[in-house]
């Protein structure tokens, strides 16, 4: 009786959801035809007629639409992929420190998160781009033997430029995403069985060793569904690039929205980028999850 009833209710919740899309896809065409306008997207070869703040491709104002949104997206992919890399391992280190018995670094990694968890993003944005690195001399500063250079212009790493807006928007994605996985990882760790803490020190193992070895392969279970959500909020939360002036997908899409005038067409494109880029995301974590399921069960 149960599951038909929960079959019902399935089966009533798909028809009112397509019933609901149908609405709302009927009353897009309506107004289409009656602006006269209907779906396009042969602009996408037009020449966009701007210029990239940034551009990871060779880009010129008379290369087309496409070829921009192409860059834009390369610039979003690039500050998601080292945000993601660098919020895990801050993330990791502050989550360790604050079960840690050490209590400097146990006071240090809490003030870290329940600061930077309680200043909203776009503030910390506007910190990092205007005060910071803004802030910083004009003239030129090397640092470690040269391999390091930075000024209010931009920060040249190892022969690498890199712009104040890209460094502004990878500082706050990571810290402020850092936080947030700091307390997964925590989560995590404490829901492991004390049993199996008490275990590894009474068999002489050092805290870190033990830690890492034993309790974190039995805790990635329940770290990973709230790290899953957190790098999706990163990868949603980068989209605030247009705050700084990084020429990201979001910020090359309402450039081109503005000029063209095909808002419709340019938010489908901007949808099903950030929608297929969050399937990769969520498609990565689940073989990593299934990996790590059966790593643990071996």
């Amino acid at each position: 009786m149960k599951d038909s009833k929960r079959l019902i209710f399935q089966l009533f919740f798909s028809l009112s959801l397509l019933a609901l899309l149908s609405v709302l896809i009927s009353n897009l065409a309506v107004n289409l035809i009656r602006t006269g306008m209907g779906l396009n997207f042969t602009w996408l070869i037009e020449p966009s007629g701007f210029a990239l703040a940034e551009n990871s491709l060779p880009f010129k104002p008379s290369d087309n639409y496409a070829w921009a949104l192409c860059n834009g997206w390369i610039n979003s992919l690039k500050v998601i992929i080292f945000a993601l890399l660098i919020s895990t391992f801050l993330g990791l280190l502050a989550g360790l420190a604050r079960i840690s018995k050490n209590i400097l670094l146990k006071k240090i990694s809490s003030l870290y998160v329940v600061l930077i968890r309680q200043i909203p993003l776009l503030i910390q944005l506007m910190f990092w781009y205007f005060v910071v690195f803004l802030g910083l001399s004009r003239d030129p500063i090397p640092l470690f033997g040269s391999l390091l250079i930075v000024s209010n212009q931009g920060v040249k790493l190892i022969g690498i430029d890199l712009s104040v807006e890209f460094l502004a928007l990878l500082s706050g994605l990571s810290i402020f995403t850092g936080a947030s996985i700091a307390e997964v990882v925590r989560g995590g760790l404490n829901s492991v069985s004390k049993g199996q803490w008490e275990a590894f020190r009474s068999l002489g193992i050092s805290e870190t060793m033990g830690i890492i070895k034993i309790i974190l392969p039995q805790a990635l279970p329940a770290i990973i569904p709230g790290l899953t959500s957190q790098y999706l909020n990163l990868a949603k939360n980068s989209t605030l690039a247009i705050a700084v002036g990084y020429a990201d997908l979001y910020a090359v899409s309402d450039t081109t929205i503005t000029q063209t005038g095909r808002a419709i067409e340019g938010f489908l494109i901007l949808l099903l980028s950030f929608l297929l880029l969050n399937l990769i995301i969520s498609g990565g974590m689940e073989i990593f999850n299934r990996l790590t399921m059966r790593t643990n069960y071996r």
